[in-house]
């Protein structure tokens, strides 16, 4: 699992096995785990994390994006 980008205690990654699916992103902090849809941002799954965090994820997400993006499809090639 590729790791993107490490932000404070997140880390923010795919999976190779993540490629039949739309753009997106996980995000993991110890041993909970969040999925963002990448185009358009939205949550797929809260993986436990509280409502008030997953903003703030968003929001590292949002300003991340592109290179999100960038990776996923160089990663995957499309």
């Amino acid at each position: 699992m590729p790791t993107i980008l490490n932000i404070g205690p997140y880390r923010f990654f795919f999976g190779s096995l993540d490629q039949g699916e739309p753009p997106h992103i996980h995000v993991q902090r110890e041993r909970l785990v969040a999925k963002f849809w990448l185009d358009p941002l939205v949550l797929e799954k809260s993986g436990g994390f509280k409502p008030h965090e997953l903003n703030r994820i968003a929001e590292m997400i949002q300003e991340n994006r592109q290179l999100f993006l960038e990776r996923w499809n160089g990663y995957f090639g499309s």
